[in-house]
């Protein structure tokens, strides 16, 4: 059960980040999973463990880890499109 909502408050903090940058994570839902988890893992790393918990995740580092994520991954793919 815990991994059920480990990957559901994931999706949910990975879909607010791209909803705050304006720009859409690759592969909707699963992508938005991926961008919550690694986010948590960026922001954990960055800023600690502060702020209000939800579940395993601390929401304020995982939401600021996920937006760097967000514009990382924007820049990424906008570099490889204009390679083309």
């Amino acid at each position: 059960m815990s991994i059920l909502l480990y990957l559901i408050i994931g999706g949910v903090i990975g879909w607010f980040a791209s909803l705050l940058i304006g720009k859409s994570v690759p592969g909707g839902i699963v992508g938005n999973m991926i961008t919550g988890i690694i986010g948590a893992w960026i922001g954990g790393n960055l800023l600690g463990s502060w702020g209000p918990r939800l579940g395993d995740y601390y929401v304020v580092p995982t939401i600021v880890g996920a937006l760097i994520f967000v514009i990382v991954v924007s820049y990424i793919l906008k570099a490889t499109r204009k390679r083309r």
